[in-house]
């Protein structure tokens, strides 16, 4: 051929629009076959691919584990032709618990770790389908779904699968197209389903509705969501949210604090979260950590992070949040493909598109059985003859010279289909019996009866949609769990309490910090009259210093002995068995150094009439409006200014009339009217209740109360009740009356309380011994004698605290 000849056979084209067609096409390709989920089954084509393998080679949950390798070939010598690396990392994933909220392979091996770590090759790693994965493939076999040629035409495989379980909802998807993205949550099957049945009763529900059964995402790595963010995703497939670590404060034996993180944002490598803290304290970004170790284990992930004794914890919380993956964002984007276009989808469309689904496969499967009744009770109805014309039949047949000629005598004498014929003469000796006959009459009536109910389900859309209903409870009871992500409502536009209901609850202040919820009926199934049940399996010196009864929905506020006070609701504080010790209060509030909570109290209406009168160790007091805290700030609020040197020693909730009494160190007291002290504003500084002398300063305060006594507790142990008729009523700021004698021997007064019969104390001495004694056994005496001796303390050992608790 020559070169003129060679030059008339090319084509000259634009290259401008040969790239664009070019290009448009690749990004077609894909954006449907291979980065975004099919809205009705969740699953890209490979996902579907693996799992068709996967079944149609009959590696099932119940069947032993295989070769990843021989499923990896089986897929891309089938159905996949794009590389068997590829095909194994979406094996490894589906077969990832900290990926998958519910996996769809069952892998045996190392299929990788949270730390990042790869799998092993798929040479030495085994798998099969999961259980929850037979339910997407279930009906598969029934003409549910649409079928297509593979990539080199030698065989079918499934468009879509049936997808029982709402795969797209309950594992998400993530996937880069051309142009476009996706990055759909996990969420809770058992919320899922309820939100499913919720939309199928009610196709014009409120997406505030399905909120109250399907409240957001629901990650496998658990973690603590803010609820900010999730409805706006709801509403129009788009938006973030923060995820943050779970973590509690463990006190140490040599006085050091950690920090024990459990759960972090989902996607986050562990191992580079680590390193990362690392990194930080190196480079001094972040200061006060002594030491850094992964303890995690099979039982789960434990990251402990010990801190130095001078560092404010929460401030320190606080900069890992901001500096690293210890609070991450996810941005959702619900992209998947609607009939092969890909569309954005707010929560609505998605669960509609996918019970859609459901209703078409519900329909197909309905159509194919009945066809499949339909064709049996042909046959049926063709056997009947034969069995009720018996001998003509076999003479009919043995005077045939082959099967065709019976065949076609048969259809001719009985007027049988073809089809019948052939089952008449397929039939063997022993379907000619008595028995035989009974099962065909049977059969036949069992088959109407399927026959009439297959076609009232097609001609009744209600009935597939209780099917659907049906499946739906089927699966929420067989793989059905509790929510492992919580949700955080503090920021949200949702009222949290909207969904607490109500009740009484115990709250518990420990001596050393701790702090736990618990409902009262704890306490109230325990026996009457004895000692009363352990609250707590704290360690000895660590005794309950406050207990609180009150609502779960009531404000908690804390004080400390450095006039600062803090606000939480009851249910924010962790609900605990009655052995726990609870968690530390600097989980919940940012403490100083030094400063600790001396006063709890419980508040359910900011009421301008009711009032808080506050004793300082000085002799200050002062009484504030309740209302003056019904705003305080994470960061706490001065409840008083206290001079230098002066701290906040009680905390008392007032009301008319009542009469307040002040104890201190040297054994005065001072008893005076509540209207004595002028209510006045938040910072102000108060007014004198006691006049002090030299050296001394108020230890406690306490109310006067019918049929109470006061008790007193010295340094060295000594004690005494005294009757509150003794102590006359002053005015507030003078010096007081004389409480107890105190002299070298009993030393200075360390503990008050105003105390009843039903009641108890505890004394706690400065070594840790423990002593538990019911008011009856405190000898009375008069307010002059210096008391007996209550508790014997050893050598260099002093009294340190007592509390007040009631046996019931």
């Amino acid at each position: 051929m020559g070169q003129d000849n060679l030059f008339d056979r090319v084509i000259p084209i634009d290259i401008e629009k040969e790239v664009r067609k070019s290009f448009l096409e690749y990004s077609m390709s894909v954006i449907v076959s291979r980065a975004l989920p099919d809205v009705r089954d969740g699953l890209k084509p490979v996902h579907r691919r693996i799992l068709y393998a996967l079944y149609d080679q009959g590696m099932t949950h119940d069947k032993p584990h295989k070769k990843s390798a021989t499923i990896v070939g089986e897929v891309m010598g089938k159905y996949h032709p794009h590389g068997d690396a590829a095909i194994y990392q979406t094996m490894v994933k589906l077969a990832q618990n900290f990926s998958m909220r519910y996996p769809l392979i069952d892998g045996h091996g190392n299929f990788g770790s949270v730390d990042g770590d790869e799998a092993a090759a798929m040479r030495y790693t085994e798998s099969r389908m999961a259980k929850i994965a037979a339910e997407m493939v279930k009906d598969l076999d029934k003409e549910t779904v649409d079928w297509r040629p593979n990539y080199d035409d030698t065989r079918q495989e499934p468009a879509v699968l049936p997808s029982r379980i709402p795969n797209l909802l309950v594992n998400g998807s993530a996937g880069i197209a051309v142009g476009m993205a996706t990055n759909m949550p996990p969420h809770n099957l058992s919320e899922v389903v309820e939100a499913l049945k919720m939309y199928i009763d009610d196709p014009e529900v409120t997406l505030d509705e399905i909120m109250t059964v399907l409240p957001g995402p629901d990650f496998p790595t658990a973690g603590i969501m803010d609820s900010k963010g999730i409805r706006q995703a709801y509403t129009s497939g788009r938006g973030s949210i923060k995820i943050r670590a779970r973590y509690e404060i463990e006190e140490r034996k040599n006085g050091k604090t950690a920090i024990i993180i459990s759960e972090i944002p989902y996607q986050v490598n562990k191992a580079r979260l680590i390193e990362k803290i690392a990194d930080l304290v190196r480079e001094k970004k972040i200061d006060g950590i002594v030491a850094l170790r992964d303890e995690s284990a099979r039982k789960g992930m434990r990251i402990v992070i010990e801190v130095r004794r001078d560092v404010n914890i929460n401030v320190l919380i606080n900069n890992l949040f901001k500096h690293t993956q210890l609070e991450d964002s996810f941005g959702i984007n619900n992209v998947a493909l609607v009939n092969g276009e890909p569309k954005t989808l707010g929560l609505k469309q998605l669960m509609q598109y996918y019970i859609e689904h459901r209703q078409d496969v519900i329909t197909r499967r309905t159509i194919h059985d009945l066809k499949l009744a339909q064709a049996r009770k042909h046959i049926v109805e063709g056997l009947q003859i034969a069995i009720d014309n018996l001998d003509e039949i076999i003479n009919l047949i043995r005077s045939s010279k082959d099967r065709e000629t019976a065949r076609n005598a048969l259809i001719a004498r009985f007027d049988l289909t073809e089809i019948q014929a052939n089952a008449i003469l397929d039939m063997r000796f022993a379907q000619l019996t008595g028995l035989e006959r009974t099962k065909l009459e049977e059969e036949y009536r069992e088959l109407l009866a399927r026959i009439a109910d297959y076609e009232d389900i097609l001609a009744h859309e209600e009935r597939v949609l209780q099917i659907i209903k049906e499946d739906l409870d089927e699966i929420k009871d067989k793989y059905g769990d509790k929510r492992r992500t919580e949700i955080n409502y503090d920021s949200s536009e949702f009222n949290e309490e909207d969904f607490i209901e109500d009740h009484e609850v115990v709250i518990t202040l420990s001596n050393r910090g701790y702090i736990k919820r618990q409902p009262l009926d704890t306490y109230k199934a325990q026996k009457r009259g004895g000692k009363g049940v352990s609250s707590t399996s704290t360690r000895a010196e660590d005794f309950a210093l406050d207990v609180l009864v009150t609502g779960v929905l009531n404000n908690i506020l804390f004080f400390t002995n450095q006039g600062r006070v803090f606000c939480s609701k009851a249910y924010h504080i962790p609900e605990s068995s009655r052995q726990a010790k609870g968690q530390t209060l600097v989980n919940f509030m940012e403490l100083r150094p030094e400063e600790k909570v001396s006063t709890i109290i419980s508040v359910k209406v900011f009421d301008e009439k009711r009032h808080l009168l506050m004793v300082t160790r000085k002799g200050t007091v002062k009484k504030v409006a309740l209302d003056s805290f019904s705003n305080i700030r994470k960061s706490g609020l001065i409840a008083i200014n206290l001079a230098d040197d002066d701290e906040l020693v009680d905390v008392l909730r007032v009301e008319k009339d009542d009469r307040i009494m002040l104890v201190t160190s040297f054994g005065q007291s001072i008893s005076f009217l509540e209207g004595q002290v002028r209510p006045m504003g938040r910072t102000a500084a108060g007014v004198k209740g006691i006049n002090l002398g030299r050296d001394d300063f108020v230890i406690g305060a306490d109310k006067y109360r019918p049929e109470a006594e006061a008790v007193l507790v010295t340094v060295n142990g000594y004690g005494k009740r005294t009757r509150l008729e003794e102590f006359n009523l002053q005015n507030r700021g003078g010096k007081g009356l004389k409480t107890i004698d105190v002299n070298n021997k009993n030393g200075p007064v360390v503990g008050f309380k105003i105390v009843k019969e039903d009641e108890e104390l505890v004394i706690l001495t400065s070594e840790g011994q423990i002593i538990r004694l019911e008011t009856e056994d405190i000898s009375t005496q008069k307010r002059y004698s210096r008391g007996v001796v209550v508790m014997r303390i050893g050598e260099g050992d002093s009294i340190a605290a007592v509390a007040r608790f009631k046996t019931e």
